[in-house]
């Protein structure tokens, strides 16, 4: 009944009963995740035996089950961990894997190479030349950035090459995903790893601000659901695995109800209730920005949701008959009866035992086969259409009927529930030698101002895109071009930058995401992989290597063991720099003054009084750590590397120029500094 459908509503299930919830209110397809390695490990989640019971209940109803395998993962849970939940999936009939790692991604197309694969919105994946480099490498799906809007998904989608998701209702996060580090550096829970603390919906303020000024409002696009689909986006998504089943429920009914044209403002009100921050926005989707997005969860948010809680219970409490059957029923004097059934391009035939006799009265109609054979209730069949077939002025016991139905309907459920099972294989991994380096000194500059005098005493000198064209008086072939981070809707301006440069003798740029790649690629020019590309294990860095990067920033949130025993040549660490924690879309700090009255360099204050600069530049905006990474001291133990990063940031010229002469003589810190996650990692 709610099946066939050319969009899908795609809802989440952190537990079986929210599995239950989802299908019983009309989900076309559920997202979960193992015990291990997905991007919610606080929820309930799923053990191998109980991944097989959820796909059993779905498939059987004709409901898909997406399994989130979307963290970045180390090199020794590729070996082991990420083949383990591949397996699971595999032999669950699990119908798609959703991935953020490269490497875990690398994997998955070894050991399992018919597994669908999603692209998770933790790859930061922003633009269509992004999609189409998710294509060139086997994803069948992309889920795109939740900062997107209308025009800029329509866009995307209308162009891509392969199914586009799109959240549209649930948490928003104030980072573009995957780019955040707030929650690793400050206390060691990797947004990376699935165990976010959220440290951004307490007090960060901005001056002038709302004293939150990290913490967004939940998305609600429920209304734009009928102009996504004329876009051409396939599945609509709901965040929410740590979330209660009656919001599932209650989600999943908004959006079945938008694409059928029903309106329930009672419904939209307990979907409030049950779990809003200050109430919902459209998010990024109309593109105002601006206060009106901020929000929490308060005192009175919570009180709601008690009464909400029990109204939404009963959507869900029930079977549901979700799946249309097809029976054919025959009965001939002198045999037994038989019946077919057939849903979802299976079928079954069972005989029954009691023969069919002449009628000594009331001989058997065909209203009365037809009333027995449509009591399906309690199951999740309904009857499409029935065939009968019978000799005249026969009998048999209606209670011989009411048998065949439950037998013919038990054996098409269990036919139902059988899974496709993915052909799996498992892969010997194993990380080549890397050979010993003397790390060179790299320095990425955010001003022309701070290069000044410094061009000759680092090896490279890494400038964002924009700032290359004032370096006329540095040789082009000491510079790397530095990609922005994110680029919504101006690829184009970034691609006619980078050909413009590359006329000048540009040779090379540095990339924090896969949109990146795709425009050095089709620039034909050399590139990195900069921060921002999360490049934790051997495999990850293979894949870049494989897509033609030369150089390689490992991931932060590595220990400095855990870097040292990634594979591969011309990988490099951070070695000193205040970490961009954020990159926002929506300003934080305009919550308190125009652009015009701040400089594009102001800062948020936390609850202890600390302060984090935010630098603005490119449609987006910087949230940098406190303090700076100070590893002059520590050179010998980052000697593993092939060149050591300075990545200034807020420093004024004199400032670089002193760090660079500290790193040159391996000088102790002096002021505040931290040695981010190298020795204390992250869970």
């Amino acid at each position: 009944m709610f099946r066939q459908s050319s969009v899908e509503i795609l809802a989440p299930a952190g537990t079986y009963e929210a599995v239950e919830a989802a299908v019983r209110c009309g989900a076309n397809a559920v997202y979960l995740g193992g015990k291990f390695l997905n991007a919610r490990r606080n929820a309930g989640n799923f053990s191998a035996q109980e991944l097989k019971a959820a796909a059993e209940y779905c498939h059987a109803r004709g409901v898909q089950v997406h399994m989130a395998l979307n963290t970045l993962a180390d090199d020794t849970e590729i070996k082991a961990q990420v083949q383990a939940a591949v397996r699971n999936a595999c032999l669950a009939g699990v119908d798609a894997l959703i991935v953020q790692d490269l490497g875990v991604y690398r994997i998955v197309r070894q050991c399992a190479p018919t597994m669908p694969v999603h692209a998770s919105t933790q790859m930061s994946v922003h633009t269509l030349a992004g999609v189409q480099r998710l294509a060139e490498l086997g994803f069948t799906r992309a889920v795109l950035a939740r900062e997107l809007s209308l025009r800029e998904i329509e866009y995307i989608t209308k162009n891509s090459p392969i199914e586009i998701e799109v959240f549209v209702h649930g948490a928003l996060c104030m980072c573009v995903s995957g780019q955040c580090l707030m929650s690793a550096m400050l206390g060691s829970r990797s947004a990376n790893r699935g165990l976010c603390a959220q440290p951004c919906r307490l007090p960060f303020a901005s001056e002038n601000g709302l004293g939150h000024d990290l913490s967004l409002k939940d998305l609600s696009a429920v209304e734009y659901l009928q102009q996504l689909k004329s876009f051409g986006v396939k599945s609509f998504k709901i965040e929410g695995r740590m979330k209660r089943p009656e919001y599932v429920a209650a989600a999943v009914t908004a959006c079945r109800n938008a694409l059928n044209g029903k309106e329930d403002e009672a419904l939209r009100n307990n979907l409030r209730g049950v779990f809003s921050r200050s109430g919902f926005t459209s998010g990024y989707l109309t593109g105002e920005l601006g206060r009106e997005m901020f929000g929490i969860r308060s005192k009175e948010d919570v009180l709601s949701a008690r009464p909400a809680l029990k109204e939404l219970a009963h959507l869900y409490e029930k079977e549901v008959p979700l799946v249309g059957v097809s029976l054919m029923f025959c009965a001939y004097e002198g045999e037994t009866a038989s019946l077919s059934a057939q849903a979802m391009g299976k079928s079954v035939f069972v005989q029954g035992d009691v023969i069919a006799e002449p009628a000594k009265n009331v001989p058997l109609s065909h209203e009365k086969i037809t009333q027995q054979l449509e009591k399906c209730g309690g199951t999740a069949f309904f009857v499409k259409d029935i065939e009968i077939d019978i000799d005249e002025n026969i009998s048999l016991p209606l209670s011989s009927i009411n048998a065949l139905r439950r037998a013919a309907l038990d054996e098409l459920y269990e036919k139902l529930k059988q899974p496709y099972i993915h052909k799996y294989e498992y892969v010997n991994v194993e990380n080549s030698v890397k050979k010993v380096n003397k790390p060179t000194v790299y320095a990425r500059f955010s001003n022309i101002n701070q290069v000044e005098n410094l061009v000759e005493k680092v090896e490279k000198l890494i400038l964002p895109l924009e700032i290359c064209e004032k370096a006329s008086n540095i040789p082009m072939e000491k510079f790397i071009a530095q990609i922005p981070r994110v680029f919504f809707g101006r690829e184009d301006k970034i691609y006619e930058k980078m050909l413009a440069l590359k006329a000048k003798g540009l040779k090379k740029v540095s990339c924090a995401t896969l949109d990146a790649v795709q425009l050095a690629k089709k620039a034909e020019l050399e590139f990195m992989m900069d921060l921002g590309s999360n490049v934790f294990n051997s495999q990850t860095a293979a894949s870049y290597k494989e897509q033609g990067a030369d150089e390689i920033v490992l991931s932060p949130e590595l220990t400095l063991a855990q870097a040292a025993a990634i594979s591969g040549e011309g990988l490099g660490l951070v070695t000193y720099g205040r970490l961009p924690l954020m990159i926002t879309r929506n300003c934080p700090v305009k919550n308190g003054t125009d652009c015009k009255d701040c400089g594009g360099k102001r800062s948020l204050t936390d609850r202890l009084g600390i302060e984090f600069p935010v630098v603005c530049g490119n449609g987006y905006s910087q949230v940098l750590n406190s303090r700076p990474i100070y590893m002059a001291d520590r050179q010998k133990e980052t000697a593993f590397a092939a060149f050591n990063l300075l990545y200034f940031t807020v420093e004024t010229p004199q400032e670089c120029e002193k760090i660079i002469e500290a790193y040159n003589s391996a000088s102790a810190p002096e002021g505040e500094f931290t040695r981010g996650l190298y020795y204390r990692g992250v869970e």
